[in-house]
């Protein structure tokens, strides 16, 4: 199969999120996507106390011509998927670039300490303002929120995917993810899931 053409090679990819969202799912779905393309999809990941809603953070570096290292060097990340709107900063202000893109899923986690009142979390309009600065593009959707109507949060890691498919940056078709979806969660989970990848692709590409 010939391999799919990407805009930038290797194509650098930050999915972001704290524990229990299904970050690495994501990553590890998207990764197979890419490669029944015919990519060279390299996967790094960093966890910070993951059970305990820590960061959780995969580095994806896709290419068309062969592996590269798994960590993505300081300000060359091409596109951050972000499952939680501070990590997505955290992520910016380390591997953003005046030409990087962000999609973000607006549903905040507050930390355990932000709970406890021992720091606080950005008001959304400051968290907004930040990220703006940081990213050339940029999409902020409800991926929680619409998730929770299809009858579960963890959905929001596939809507993140559709919003992906939607923004044409990387080769991840309907058809190739369904298929990756019967191979990785059976026949049943199907249909739910390509309801949510339908809406993040339809939240990107209004």
């Amino acid at each position: 199969m010939a391999a799919a053409k990407l805009m930038h090679d290797p194509y650098n990819l930050i999915i972001t999120g704290v524990g229990g969202q299904g970050n690495v799912l994501a990553s590890r779905m998207l990764g197979n996507v890419l490669t029944s393309q015919g990519l060279w999809v390299t996967i790094g990941e960093t966890f910070g106390a993951s059970q305990r809603g820590g960061s959780v953070m995969s580095h994806l570096r896709v290419s068309e011509q062969g592996s590269w290292s798994p960590q993505i060097p300081a300000g060359k990340a091409h596109m951050v998927l972000a499952l939680e709107p501070l990590e997505a900063l955290r992520v910016l202000v380390k591997y953003g670039n005046p030409r990087a893109k962000a999609i973000v899923n607006s549903r905040p986690i507050l930390p355990v300490a932000a709970i406890a009142g021992r720091t606080s979390y950005p008001a959304t309009e400051e968290l907004e303002g930040m990220l703006a600065q940081l990213t050339a593009q940029r999409w902020s959707i409800p991926a929680t929120d619409r998730a929770m109507k299809l009858g579960a949060s963890i959905f929001a890691n596939i809507i993140m995917i559709g919003a992906l498919a939607a923004t044409g940056d990387l080769p991840v078709s309907r058809e190739a993810f369904e298929a990756e979806l019967r191979r990785a969660l059976g026949h049943a989970k199907v249909a739910v899931n390509l309801e949510a990848y339908d809406l993040g692709v339809a939240m990107v590409g209004q």
